[in-house]
């Protein structure tokens, strides 16, 4: 056999067993410790967010446990949860009119951030997490450049209904 045929024999099985371990890897869901552990950091971030001034007033119309349920819902999609499904809003419909500045999304990403952080959620993970969510601030943001934080909702905000009890998808 020639040195190079070697050398591309070599490469191809390398790349196949790089392949193979891939494929195997858990998903972000799984890594993250799976929909119980998803729901804990959703409950503890949602109430992170109520509490912070710098974003809270977006939230005073807001039905909390539809943004629990939601938030949930959304991460387990995105995640890879094993059966979860998302059926609330676009991102930009939910945000429409809410005129989130760009310092309240950052503020709302601290939160999200120190809330993985307090759950030891590992630095690859909590980094996966955030690059799937980060794009979303163009959905999200009405304000660009805007680094204002406790603004006010305004009143042409119209927030989602609260959910029906039977409409609650199952807790992930």
């Amino acid at each position: 056999m020639q040195p190079w045929s070697r050398m591309v024999t070599m490469l191809c099985v390398g790349v196949a067993l790089t392949g193979a371990a891939a494929a195997q890897e858990p998903s972000l869901c799984q890594r993250l410790g799976g929909p119980s552990a998803i729901a804990t950091v959703v409950d503890n971030f949602t109430h992170k967010l109520a509490q912070d001034e710098r974003v809270n007033k977006k939230l005073a119309r807001s039905d909390a446990q539809r943004l629990r349920t939601n938030v949930k819902a959304y991460l387990g999609v995105a995640t890879h949860c094993a059966g979860a499904t998302y059926t609330g809003r676009s991102m930009k419909h939910a945000h429409k009119n809410m005129a989130v500045t760009e310092g309240e999304f950052n503020a709302t990403v601290e939160d999200l951030v120190q809330t993985l952080d307090e759950a030891k959620v590992p630095e690859k993970e909590k980094n996966e997490l955030l690059a799937l969510l980060g794009p979303l601030q163009k959905d999200i943001v009405e304000k660009p450049g805007d680094m204002t934080t406790g603004t006010d909702l305004p009143s042409k905000f119209k927030p989602a209904p609260p959910l029906k009890h039977h409409a609650m998808p199952k807790k992930i």
